[in-house]
């Protein structure tokens, strides 16, 4: 995933720009970067390596470099970034939260027109140098950023440090989130409100799908109207936003404790007390117990002084032992008891698998679990949510593929919620998983917790359905969005 935060104000702003982009850091964990300028001695940009250490103790050496009142920094679990650009619209650092699934094909595109990528990042094109080039074909920056809508399949959203502010895109179909900051001599813009509250911000815009605005110290300035349509992920509720973020008015965890009061209230399972999965999980957890009425108790604690996500490191086999050695069972507490479990999702199950072995030997009499989403089916083709690489990763497509032979046969009827294929894939998944039971929250149940349209939530990777395969399928979407907001102009 990835995310971005960027300032400008009236005074030194690297202390904002510093733990702003620190605060981004539960979305990723490979590299940090952050840019600075001022007018007196331009642009300075310095980006690190995350995978050994934290974004803090990285920068906090050279935080004297980032002089000037504005700036941009971003966490990302994919390129480095920013990347510095010199064009006829101006000296520009950009960064981005974006997936490119055609990377390749646009890149040819360049290279075939004459032009060359310098940057590779591990040894591949770079995402945020590609969209830079795309953005200085345009006559405008705003021109520029159209062309990355245009162009790109996939997602970006992005923040550009200028002479003149930072300008800040959401994606096309708002699929990651961006939201406007004030205070008093400042502005800032964020992937994650989180980090404005401790720096004294109060919200004061979501930007809409495509919109596109200028931040200064003293104000906002729109350059370019937001789309009618929107696919949010609706993932950012279920796992990836940090607790106290909110995403078009709704606070993450507000809806993950409303999916686990609804579950509650309908769960027929009689247990004695129910305990959340550190640390996605926890909010569920409370919610679930308040409308199951029974109560919570704090039997696994992660471990947070020195483990650090479990997707950090490269390979599945060091991610698992991570997730193993951070979650430490309290057996006092689960010793005789039957216990439910509240998690935020299944991906591939062998974590889960091992936490649930572990359960049963530290004495918990029973481990049922409830989870926060519908079963994952379907690889995200917009958004880097998931380390999984393709679908035959996701334990859903293993059983699909043992049960029918082929793991893309019948899965509309595997997605249908209490059809026989669903009722059987799930009860496989416990069985595998040595669950005395297993729950998915349905999908309507996350819909009304989310608060906003179905038609407006991506919810492709649960049921397939997406208005951006649409988009893939029939570019002309992209052109009627375009001419759109022309027209909006014209009025």
């Amino acid at each position: 995933m990835g995310g971005f935060f960027g300032t400008v104000s009236q005074q030194p702003c690297v202390a904002d720009l510093f733990y702003g982009t620190d605060y981004q850091s539960h979305l990723g964990t490979r590299r940090g970067g952050m840019a600075s300028f001022s007018s007196e001695s331009g642009f300075y940009r310095s980006i690190h390596n995350l995978e050994n250490t934290y974004f803090r103790t990285r920068f906090e050496s050279e935080l004297d470099r980032f002089v000037g009142n504005s700036g941009i920094g971003v966490i990302s679990d994919t390129d480095a970034q920013p990347m510095l650009i010199n064009c006829h619209l101006g000296r520009f650092a950009v960064v981005t939260v974006a997936r490119i699934n055609n990377i390749e094909e646009l890149a040819q595109k360049m290279l075939d027109e004459g032009m060359h990528l310098s940057e590779f990042s591990s040894g591949k094109i770079n995402p945020t140098e590609l969209i830079g080039l795309l953005i200085v074909r345009g006559k405008t920056f705003v021109d520029g950023i159209e062309n990355v809508f245009r162009m790109v399949k996939g997602s970006c959203s992005l923040l550009l440090l200028t002479e003149d502010g930072v300008i800040a895109a959401r994606d096309s179909w708002g699929r990651t989130p961006i939201v406007v900051g004030k205070k008093d001599g400042a502005m800032a813009v964020t992937s994650e409100s989180t980090a404005f509250p401790n720096l004294g911000y109060d919200i004061l815009h979501y930007l809409g799908p495509g919109e596109i605005i200028r931040i200064q110290a003293d104000g906002m300035q729109q350059l370019r109207k937001p789309n009618k349509g929107m696919q949010i992920c609706s993932f950012l509720w279920v796992y990836y936003g940090f607790p106290t973020s909110c995403y078009e008015g709704r606070n993450a965890e507000a809806v993950r404790m409303e999916c686990g009061r609804e579950m509650g209230k309908e769960d027929p399972v009689e247990v004695d007390c129910v305990c959340g999965i550190p640390d996605s999980g926890l909010g569920m957890a409370v919610g679930y117990s308040e409308g199951h009425k029974v109560p919570y108790a704090r039997a696994i604690s992660k471990y947070t002084p020195t483990w650090p996500r479990s997707f950090t490191p490269a390979n599945q086999e060091m991610r698992a032992l991570v997730a193993k050695m951070k979650l430490i069972a309290n057996r006092d507490i689960l010793s005789g008891k039957r216990m439910l479990f509240c998690d935020d999702s299944i991906v591939r199950g062998t974590q889960l698998r091992d936490h649930t072995e572990a359960l049963h030997a530290l004495g918990a009499k029973t481990a049922h679990m409830r989870i926060a989403c519908p079963p994952l089916l379907y690889g995200c083709p917009f958004v880097n949510f998931s380390a999984s690489k393709n679908e035959m990763e996701l334990i859903t497509r293993r059983i699909i593929a043992d049960f029918e032979g082929d793991m893309n046969k019948n899965t509309a009827a595997y997605a249908k919620t209490d059809s026989p294929e669903y009722n059987r894939m799930v009860d496989e998944i416990a069985k595998r998983l040595h669950l005395d039971s297993l729950k998915f929250a349905k999908l309507e149940t996350l819909v009304r917790a989310i608060g906003l349209p179905k038609e407006r939530i991506c919810t492709h990777c649960f049921d397939g359905s997406s208005l951006h395969t649409l988009e893939q399928e029939n570019p002309s979407i992209t052109e009627q969005r375009l001419d759109f907001n022309k027209e909006e102009e014209n009025n």
